[in-house]
């Protein structure tokens, strides 16, 4: 198996994924561009259908699917992926709106005049050549180019186990780094930096920062910052300003941007834009987007920097094949193998060019011959039976060749005339002059480079073009934090997933007894359930039953009136569609001391710094690996002096310390909490802290109350104590709570049916026990969910003080 996956790993690296370092091209791009020439479709011939040139690829070269095939000539064809085009196609071939290509029965295509630049002397014995997949023909296995088209072009690819990114760079600034390189071969990649300013992406755009460029160019990774091209227009009535954005980062799909930003205009994550237009056409790009009357356009303009793709990175990784092996190059490594590709492609063909030269002028040298003693050769001729005797005849008299020989008899007549004897005269003086001018150059390296100098600066006079993308010396980050004002803030969510921010500011300080405000309008079956008073700067984590861990900065989330519901949690995160929130948790910064404890529906506990969910992406990430059925029930910050309570269905509880819970990374399974019995799952986890009581509430509505203190520490892993005497009369256990008796706790039905009960009214009782009644419902509703109120909703004090 080992020996194998090397093998298939070995032929996705070299045969499919990454580019050569001479040509830079994979197999497939290098396969249809002589297919191309094969089939003799160059620059100034008609175009081809495109399903007849990939027919001809799969058939000969590449046994692989048409629709792969077909999506490398889109790209190669397409100007906002290609820096220079190697394909000129005729048609629809997609757009940079993300518009699929017409079928390539409808399309043509033909080369680009610069791809015949990559094919150049391919019949002189420049490169070697391999059989197809077959046998039944020969491919070549790197292209002579004369271009430098790794460097000018880019190249991505997924390899087994690696990768590769490389940019595409202007033409003009790479042929003249070549240049420099071989006048200087030991020139430095900080002079080398002087010519070759940076990437030059098709799309333009703007380049901040000069960090990522120097350390790819220097170590072969780095990371660039790009940023689309905008201005603020303001009109001259109305006096409203409008962002015009006219080129947009690599990579980057123009319908999916004004998508995203209509997104945060709906959400309300970016508030201000009262209208989005896409004026783009033949003549350019042009996104118009409004701003309404009295908003700033510059910080509109920032929050979509932050939040969408006009601010996206490049990685950048310089991995290329160099002699069949994946090796990361900096940039004069890349410069050295494209002029010592160029060199031997020179060398080669002036070794080819001279043994033709040779060849010619010995056939010369022979017709000459015959020319002088023409009477006597004629006779021969004529006098001889066969074309074999004349041939011999005339070697033995004359001191030819067999070559010589039958280039005399192949002779047509009119080359006797005076005017072709001249002419052959002239040709044989040419090629005398050839010959010393060829072995002058296979003698002389310089001569060599010189021709490879010549060569590069006609490719640069007859190609190049000025610099697309704009760098900008210094890095341009955007903190939002910068533009938000810090204060205080009460987040209050609601039973049913609704969340808001409200200044703290808005309630105000009232005497005790005083009325107090409403905190938040909700439905009959609704209620606050999580209430946190923090600043605009902090975090609130989110964690679902799938193990998934989501955050959002508190100004993130929609302010609203205490009078509003707020906004549903499932809109402002990107949670799947059956994923639930189980936990939610408020933290100024992601601290290593400070520990997430995390419980699961089959018994599993986990424990992670704080610190490695500092980094999350908008998708998620995993809070914990779960087992197929698992779940994630529960999470809470737990110090190392507390214990931990886990609570199961049928009726059994373990308290165990939390140093007892080994830390575990944010990948990992977790440990096992609990010994489940059959049919066992936990329901509930708590935190204990000392003179507080454990509600346990059965989803037939019984419940009861009992002090902590009357759970025993144990050891982790171990099957628990009896929490609560389960029966066909109360039912199982649904949920636990950790409370006193100024609490106050929600039971909520399946049906719908909520009751509000003062925990203080829940007499205590021992563990043993199975409880009393706490709601009366239907034979067939049962009880969902048990809940604390985070804070009394009619009690301004305690909305600010009393915390959950």
């Amino acid at each position: 198996m080992r020996s194998s996956y090397l093998d298939y790993a070995m032929s996705v690296i070299v045969g499919r994924a990454l580019p050569d370092v001479r040509d830079g091209l994979k197999p497939v791009h290098r396969r249809i561009l002589y297919a191309m020439y094969e089939m003799g479709v160059p620059w100034n011939r008609p175009y081809k259908k495109s399903a007849r040139i990939v027919g001809d690829v799969i058939g000969k070269y590449h046994p692989h699917g048409d629709v792969a095939v077909y999506d490398t000539v889109v790209r190669l064809a397409q100007d906002f992926s290609m820096r220079y085009q190697l394909i000129d196609g005729q048609g629809n071939f997609g757009s940079v709106d993300g518009d699929p290509p017409a079928a390539m029965r409808y399309t043509e295509i033909r080369m680009e005049k610069i791809a015949s630049e990559m094919l150049a002397d391919i019949d002189k014995e420049t490169v070697d050549f391999a059989p197809t997949y077959d046998g039944s023909m020969v491919e070549p296995m790197v292209l002579p180019t004369r271009i430098p088209n790794l460097l000018i072009n880019g190249s991505s690819g997924i390899a087994v186990g690696m990768a590769t990114n490389i940019p595409p760079h202007n033409l003009g600034e790479i042929i003249e780094g070549c240049i420099m390189y071989i006048d200087n071969p030991e020139v430095t990649i900080e002079e080398l930096k002087g010519i070759i300013k940076g990437p030059d992406f098709p799309t333009a755009g703007f380049i901040h920062g000069l960090k990522g460029i120097n350390e790819a160019y220097t170590t072969g990774r780095g990371i660039v910052q790009m940023r689309a091209r905008s201005f603020i227009e303001t009109h001259p009535r109305t006096e409203k300003e409008s962002i015009i954005i006219t080129e947009i980062p690599y990579q980057v799909n123009k319908a999916k941007l004004i998508e995203d930003i209509a997104g945060l205009v709906r959400d309300k994550k970016v508030e201000g834009i009262s209208e989005i237009r896409d004026e783009s056409d033949r003549e350019g790009m042009r996104i118009v987007i409004e701003i309404k009357r009295g908003e700033q356009g510059e910080i509109i303009l920032n929050h979509l920097y932050k939040h969408t793709q006009m601010q996206s990175s490049f990685g950048i990784i310089m991995l290329a094949l160099v002699h069949n092996q994946p090796r990361v190059l900096n940039l004069k490594e890349m410069i050295r193998y494209f002029v010592e590709h160029r060199r031997e492609i020179v060398v080669r063909r002036s070794q080819y060019e001279l043994r033709k030269a040779d060849e010619r002028a010995h056939i010369l040298e022979g017709l000459k011959i015959a020319l002088s003693h023409l009477d006597e050769v004629i006779n021969l001729i004529k006098s001889s039976r066969t074309p074999e005797e004349a041939r011999n005849v005339l070697i033995s008299r004359f001191n030819l060749t067999e070559i010589q020989a039958q280039a005399i008899l192949d002779m047509r007549l009119q080359r006797l005339t005076g005017l072709e004897r001249e002419k052959l005269d002239e040709e044989y003086q040419q090629l005398i002059e050839r010959i010393s001018y060829l072995h002058s150059v296979l003698e002389s390296d310089a001569l060599v480079m010189q021709i490879i100098k010549d060569e590069l600066l006609e490719i640069k006079n007859g190609y190049g073009d000025s610099r697309r993308t704009e760098i900008i010396p210094e890095t341009k980050e955007i903190a939002i934090e910068d533009l938000i004002v810090e204060e205080d803030m009460v987040i209050t969510i609601s039973h049913t997933g609704y969340i808001k921010r409200i200044p703290a500011t808005t309630y105000r300080s009232q005497r005790r007894g005083g009325k107090g405000k409403t905190g938040m309008e909700t439905k009959e079956e609704d209620f606050v359930e999580d209430l946190f008073v923090t600043t605009t700067k902090d975090f609130l984590m989110f964690f679902t039953n799938r193990g998934k861990c989501y955050w959002l900065k508190i100004y993130e989330i929609p302010e609203a009136g205490r009078y509003s519901k707020g906004k549903a949690i499932i809109n402002l995160i990107k949670i799947e569609g059956q994923e639930t929130v189980t936990a939610a948790l408020s933290t100024k910064e992601f601290k290593k001391d400070v520990f997430l404890h995390m419980a699961t529906k089959q018994g599993m506990i986990k424990k992670t710094m704080m610190s490695e969910f500092g980094n999350p992406r908008s998708a998620g990430i995993i809070a914990l690996r779960l087992r197929d059925g698992d779940e994630l029930i529960g999470v809470k910050v737990a110090s190392k002096n507390q214990d931990i309570i886990l609570a199961t269905q049928n009726g059994f509880a373990i308290r165990f310390k939390e140093e007892d819970v080994r830390e575990i990374g944010r990948a990992g399974i977790g440990v096992k909490g609990i010994k489940l019995g059959k049919a066992d799952i936990v329901v509930g986890m708590e935190v204990v802290t000392e003179k507080a009581d454990l509600l346990t509430v059965t989803e037939n509505g019984f419940g009861k109350r009992t002090k902590l203190n009357q759970y025993r520490a144990q050891g982790r892993g171990g099957k628990g104590l009896t929490n609560l005497k389960a029966n066909p009369k109360t039912g199982r256990v649904v949920g636990i709570r950790e409370v006193n008796d100024d609490d106050e706790v929600m039971v909520i039905t399946t049906s719908g049916q909520v009751i509000r009960t003062k925990v203080k009214a829940i007499r205590t009782t021992g563990r043993s026990t199975s409880g009393v009644r706490l709601i009366k419902m239907e034979s067939t509703d049962k009880v969902a969910n048990v809940a604390k109120l985070a804070a009394k909703d009619d009690d301004d004090a305690s909305a600010q003080g009393e915390l959950k």
